[in-house]
C-alpha cells in the first residue's frame, strides 16, 4: 500500500517532534529538520492539532510540541484519519466508469488487503516511531538549507 505524501509529512513531524520534547521546535525548525518545505509542515501542522495531537503556541518560548496522549495514539488510528480516500482503486471514475463497480471481487479484495495493512499499523505507537535507533538518526539528519 502506499500513502499520500501528506501523510508522509504528518508522520514524519510526529516523529521529529517526539523527540524535540519539553522544549518543542518552531514549524520553520521542524521543516528544516525533516527536508520539507516549510509549507507542507504548516498544513500537517494543522490537521495534527486538529487531532489533538500536536499544541502550537506563538511569541517567545512558543513553539510545536506533541500533546501529551500524542505519543500512545496508533499509527493505524492516524493513518485512518489522514488518508483521504479510503476506497484503494477508483472504481467510480465519471469518465471511465468499471463495468464491473457492483460485483466486483477485485475491489473486495483491495478493500481486505488496506484493511489489513491499517490493522497491522494499530500496533504500532507513535512513540514506537522515534525509539531507538530511529531517534539517533533523526537527531543526526543534517538539516541543510531551509526549504521552501
Amino acid at each position: 500500500m502506499r500513502i499520500s505524501g501528506f501523510s508522509d509529512v504528518c508522520l514524519r513531524s510526529m516523529m521529529r517532534l517526539g523527540l524535540a520534547g519539553e522544549t518543542g521546535m518552531t514549524s520553520r525548525d521542524l521543516a528544516q529538520a525533516i527536508h520539507v518545505p516549510y509549507t507542507h509542515v504548516t498544513k500537517a501542522v494543522v490537521r495534527l492539532r486538529e487531532l489533538g495531537l500536536v499544541n502550537t503556541s506563538r511569541g517567545r518560548g512558543g513553539g510545536l510540541r506533541l500533546t501529551d496522549a500524542a505519543a500512545e495514539v496508533t499509527v493505524g488510528w492516524l493513518m485512518r484519519r489522514l488518508e483521504p480516500r479510503p476506497d484503494p482503486i477508483d472504481c467510480d471514475n465519471p469518465a471511465a466508469p468499471c463495468p464491473l463497480r457492483q460485483a466486483c471481487n477485485l475491489r473486495t479484495a483491495l478493500r481486505r488487503a488496506q484493511e489489513e495493512f491499517l490493522r497491522s499499523l494499530d500496533g504500532v505507537r507513535i512513540a514506537d516511531l522515534f525509539a531507538p535507533p530511529t531517534s539517533g538518526l533523526l537527531l543526526e539528519i543534517d538539516p541543510g538549507s531551509p526549504v521552501g
